[in-house]
């Protein structure tokens, strides 16, 4: 990205490999893959919050193969990890710090649909939902790449999970474990629940605080949701932390087949702008990896 503005600042550079410096390593990547808030860097909107000097690669999942050793990797130790941008590369630089071992159950590549969605998923329901066995919980807008992975950890956790989720993304999140999947275009949902939890965008979020029962909790990644004084309802509004032990329990159920990936589609790294477009129009589901190779 060249300048900020719409999808066709976005283009493909040859570049020099960058150096790791002191404590680093350079990995080769295998995959990167596309976050929403993207379209926000990319527009502009996010500046004054997440400043980055231009020209920016995208690209904070990353996974790929340790080619630079350092901080306890070897040449060669596949991993996965959040970075601060460049993933969509064929080389990046990354704090071992903020790596883990990949899992082994997937494809390379397709680990990179875990770190920044799975990790909020993760810190969603453990930390912020804290979701108990028995637990009611609705998740609002499941179909996305964060919402497969808190309908699986929910079910995990134990919890009875009703998604709303468009007619084209109801069969993924039924088969990701919802007992429930609602159409959000017929409305709200019927009954109330004892936790929801939101990723999606709301024009008016006071309305989630119906769908909550009494001293329920309400969670969201988005837009801070109101609630009415007395009702006891807690909610919280919150931005995922890096965390690689977070990162590494995820691995560990992906590899138990616990918790499954939901990879809508493969891109060359070429194609970014398209993914951009497609995702502003609406288009994509799950999670879209972009390959530099």
């Amino acid at each position: 990205m060249h300048a900020y503005g719409d999808a066709s600042v976005l283009r493909l550079d040859d570049v020099e490999v960058p150096a790791a410096g002191d404590g680093q390593v350079l990995v080769r990547v295998a995959g990167t893959s596309f976050n929403p808030s993207e379209i926000g860097l990319r527009n502009g909107w996010l500046r004054g919050v997440f400043e980055v000097g231009l020209p920016y690669t995208f690209g904070w999942d990353l996974a790929g193969t340790v080619v630079g050793g350092g901080g306890g990797f070897a040449d060669g130790d596949a991993v996965v990890g959040r970075v601060d941008g460049g993933a969509a590369a064929e080389f990046v630089v990354a704090e071992p710090s903020g790596l883990v071992r990949a899992p082994v159950a997937v494809p390379l590549a397709h680990a990179a649909a875990l770190p920044v969605a799975g990790v909020t998923a993760w810190q969603a329901v453990f930390d912020h939902a804290r979701i108990v066995a028995g637990a009611t919980v609705l998740v609002n807008g499941a179909g996305g790449g964060i919402g497969g992975y808190v309908v699986q950890l929910a079910r995990y956790a134990g919890a009875h999970v009703t998604a709303t989720a468009s007619e084209r993304s109801a069969t993924t999140v039924r088969a990701l474990g919802a007992h429930a999947v609602h159409d959000y275009r017929r409305g709200a949902p019927g009954g109330t629940f004892d936790v929801v939890i939101n990723l999606v965008p709301l024009e008016e979020p006071s309305d989630l605080a119906r769908l909550v029962k009494p001293d329920g909790r309400i969670v969201s990644v988005t837009n801070k949701v109101e609630v009415p004084g007395g009702s006891g309802i807690e909610s919280v509004q919150f931005v995922v932390r890096d965390d690689a032990e977070d990162l590494a329990g995820l691995v560990r159920l992906v590899d138990a087949g616990t918790v499954r990936l939901d990879v809508a589609a493969e891109r060359p790294i070429g194609e970014l702008a398209a993914v951009h477009r497609a995702a502003e129009a609406g288009l994509l589901r799950g999670k879209t990896i972009l390959k530099p190779h």
